[in-house]
């Protein structure tokens, strides 16, 4: 539960840092970034897998670059899913998700960073003295 919990965190925190880059994303307030993080993490691990597996060919025609709308589009209908959640214009709907994806990695990694820290922290309180 803790993971999952942390990686929605991630994402809100992400969709945070995409509010302030472009004028075209908006977040009302937290609560509407943390709903968005949530629909975001679950229209990723069940739509835009079938969306890609259904856009192969246009995929392999412009050599990845569909991936794009693809990424574009879960991100639109999050925003329009989610109250307080909005995206306006071609630029936030193309490289919003991909600012989103680069500050989620950069989180996530962060988050990892600090959990295996405490755990290994937790393993040398555990282990007898000599």
């Amino acid at each position: 539960m803790l993971p999952t919990f942390l990686t929605v965190l991630a994402t809100t925190l992400s969709l945070l840092i995409v509010d302030i880059l472009f004028r075209g994303v908006v977040i009302a307030n937290f609560p509407a970034a943390l709903i968005a993080g949530a629909v975001i993490g679950f229209l990723n691990g069940s739509l835009k897998p079938v969306l890609s597996a259904l856009s192969l060919p246009l995929n392999f025609a412009t050599f990845g670059g569909f991936s794009l709308i693809v990424n574009g589009f879960c991100f639109w209908l999050a925003a329009a899913l989610v109250p307080g959640f909005g995206v306006h214009g071609i630029a936030a709907f193309i490289l919003g998700p991909v600012i989103l994806s680069l500050a989620n990695t950069f989180i996530n990694n962060y988050f990892v960073e600090k959990n295996v820290a405490l755990k290994g922290s937790e393993n040398k309180a555990q282990l007898p003295s000599s």
